[in-house]
């Protein structure tokens, strides 16, 4: 595909860090997307699990129009009541009692890695201070979070990386327990792996996993960036295995496409922060957290949860039809709309025989193609998604 003249621009303005699909997407609605040239695709991606309620949503559009008229930005030396009823929604859905709000993933996993450390230190264990990651998993771009990335293909060139994380293989509670020493501080661990290929543990793992750091007396922390805000079902993850961490980490859906990243704790360990010891300029400004405020009213009044049961579940069962009659595929994977669609061999290609019918997905490791749409996305949606993946594997 001929690139266009915003396309021509864009790969001499920026940095080489990112290999962009041949689209200009300027409009958006719903699950849909347009680009410069009046295409429409549909969406089932959703900016990587992001755009939980779709393009363009009315009550957040309204949210961030009415708070930027007010008030945008005034700096965390100040209260603000934006933030405060975000934090206070966040609690009671929540296991936590505190709430940092910070920029994204990245930025909320680096405060949930500062907390496990200076949480130690309070409890008078200055030793402590590596935490036990897992093999395939993401928690982001920063060198702390990248050095806590369980893949080297991210990892590669950024030696020496940040020491204090020790690797196990993931869905494996007996490595971990065979991995805790005296310098552990905590278990880091996503509850379903997104961008290590779908990979959802074992009913137990997380138990065996949250009484390991009970005993250890270390914190067992959940990055839920992208599972949290209901993309499998429940409004976190975890809640599908019967437990609850001592730190979650949030963001993506949380605010609809706006930055926003969020880590939720026990008062116990949120109380080993104090004025001074973490901070951020730009995190929970009124106009973000109005913006996710909207999000949050969404979740209680548009059955947005139950969408995703409902259509989860058959958008699962028709993924499984398509691996009953084709070969290639080796397996369906996922909860609720955070499905995944293993291959036997590279899929990469498949990503642009979908977009060339009209239809935004990606592959993640090479092999599994991740469906992540909105979660109001409609049945119909999904079985034409279905039809024409049911095409372009007869040619994969």
């Amino acid at each position: 595909m001929k690139k266009t003249r915003t396309m021509e621009i864009s790969d001499t303005v920026f940095a080489n860090t990112y290999a962009r699909q041949p689209l200009c997407l300027v409009k958006g609605k719903g699950a849909t997307v347009w680009d410069d040239k009046g295409n429409a695709y549909t969406d089932f991606l959703a900016g990587i699990a992001v755009v939980s309620l779709g393009h363009s949503h009315e009550g957040v559009a309204k949210a961030i129009c009415e708070q930027a008229r007010t008030l945008v930005h005034v700096s965390n030396l100040y209260y603000t009541e934006p933030q405060t009823l975000l934090a206070r929604w966040l609690v009671e859905k929540s296991f936590a009692e505190q709430v940092f709000l910070c920029n994204s993933g990245a930025e909320a996993n680096e405060a949930a890695i500062k907390l496990a450390r200076i949480y130690a230190k309070k409890q008078g264990h200055p030793e402590r201070f590596r935490v036990i990651c897992a093999t395939g998993s993401f928690h982001g771009r920063t060198l702390a979070t990248l050095s806590a990335t369980g893949q080297e293909k991210v990892q590669k060139g950024f030696e020496p990386l940040v020491d204090g994380f020790d690797f196990v293989p993931y869905n494996n509670a007996k490595a971990a327990a065979d991995t805790i020493s005296p310098h552990t501080a905590a278990i880091l661990v996503e509850p379903l792996q997104g961008e290590g290929g779908i990979v959802v543990p074992d009913a137990d793992y997380l138990k065996k996993l949250r009484a390991l750091c009970d005993e250890a007396g270390i914190l067992l922390m959940l990055d839920e960036v992208q599972t949290g805000m209901g993309r499998t079902g429940k409004l976190f993850c975890h809640e599908h295995f019967g437990i609850t961490p001592d730190v979650m980490t949030l963001a993506k859906a949380l605010g609809n496409g706006l930055p926003i990243g969020a880590m939720l704790t026990t008062q116990k360990a949120g109380d080993a922060l104090a004025p001074g010891t973490h901070a951020t300029t730009f995190g929970g400004t009124p106009l973000i957290c109005a913006g996710a405020l909207a999000v949050a009213k969404a979740f209680d009044e548009e059955g947005v949860l139950e969408n995703c049961v409902s259509v989860g579940s058959h958008f699962k069962k028709q993924l499984a039809g398509l691996a009953s009659r084709h070969a290639c595929v080796e397996e369906v994977k996922g909860l609720g709309l955070l499905l995944g669609l293993k291959m036997k061999k590279d899929a990469s290609s498949l990503v642009d025989a979908c977009r060339e019918k009209g239809f935004l997905i990606n592959c993640v490791q090479g092999h599994t193609l991740r469906f992540a749409p909105p979660l109001n996305i409609g049945i119909g949606q999904v079985d034409e998604l279905i039809k024409v993946l049911d095409e372009v594997l007869k040619e994969f």
